[in-house]
């Protein structure tokens, strides 16, 4: 695969999770949070069994990294999930894409890895873009808003670890050992943590298959086998369309729109996001 086709991959995907902003915001009108990740992610297994090679048993540390990135991804959409009950989907877009500028924070904590100055002003700028973006003259900080910012801080985690595991074990397969990881996990606890509902109807339907197949299964097989091609910083740039793709769904399809201090909140966001991550990115191509 090709740098450029890695990137249009990527960036495939990166609409797909977008669009799914609005797609999941309207799903969870007629079925609870919790209850339906684990549907969502039971049908993704479900969708990628065939099309993984599960023949040969999984090792010790392949089992490992499912096992982590399993953590991650199940605890990131529940949260996001959570969320999107209490918040609109444009301003849920633009908190996750924070995940952006929390990668290199948690690369540092997790690996050791140095940051630059400008990381930490990044930071800086994204949080003044979260204030802003949380429209302190109206309703400010909501409570979707705050579960949304622990979903930040989870998938900036999970940016790293992709970055770190997907060039060492076959993609479909820790995919799947992702999304089965997630249903069992998330089901098992929505029952706990909820009064599990779901309405069936044709539209439901319709959504649950858009998450499930489109923007579960086939964009994290998508994600894997872009990222094998490049460094995370690069990754995360890409992900900076997030938010753009979902805002731009959000205000098509359900009228969405923000105020003008919350596109500055947003810019911010973007802005901290191409900051954090061109001294990375300026690193790795030197070193190529």
């Amino acid at each position: 695969m090709t740098q450029r086709q890695a990137d249009l991959l990527l960036l495939t995907a990166t609409a797909v999770w977008g669009a799914s902003f609005v797609v999941v915001k309207e799903a969870l009108a007629a079925a609870s949070p919790l209850t339906f990740v684990a549907v969502r992610f039971a049908v993704a297994t479900l969708v990628l069994t065939p099309f993984t090679d599960l023949r040969t048993p999984f090792s010790r540390y392949e089992l490992g990294a499912g096992v982590l990135l399993t953590g991650l991804l199940a605890s990131g959409f529940a949260t996001q999930a959570v969320g999107l009950v209490h918040t609109t989907p444009a301003r849920s877009a633009f908190i996750v894409a924070l995940s952006s500028v929390l990668a290199p924070a948690v690369a540092f904590f997790a690996l050791r890895q140095r940051q630059s100055v400008a990381v930490i002003a990044a930071l800086l700028v994204a949080g003044i873009g979260v204030y802003f973006l949380t429209a302190p003259e109206t309703a400010g900080l909501s409570r979707g808003d705050a579960w949304t910012l622990i979903t930040a801080v989870v998938f900036g985690a999970q940016i790293v670890a992709v970055a770190e595991l997907s060039r060492r074990y076959d993609p479909r397969r820790l995919v799947w050992l992702q999304m089965a990881g997630t249903a069992v996990l998330i089901g098992a606890a929505a029952p706990l943590l909820e009064t599990p509902m779901l309405r069936w109807s044709p539209g439901f339907a319709a959504a649950l298959l858009y998450a499930a197949v489109i923007a579960t299964a086939l964009a994290f097989i998508w994600q894997m086998q872009a990222q094998r091609h490049m460094s995370s910083a690069r990754a995360a740039l890409i992900f900076c369309f997030e938010p753009v793709f979902a805002a731009a769904a959000s205000w098509l399809w359900l009228g969405e729109t923000l105020a003008a201090s919350q596109w500055i909140g947003g810019g911010l966001i973007l802005a901290g996001m191409v900051l954090a991550d061109a001294p990375l990115s300026s690193r790795q191509g030197a070193s190529r």
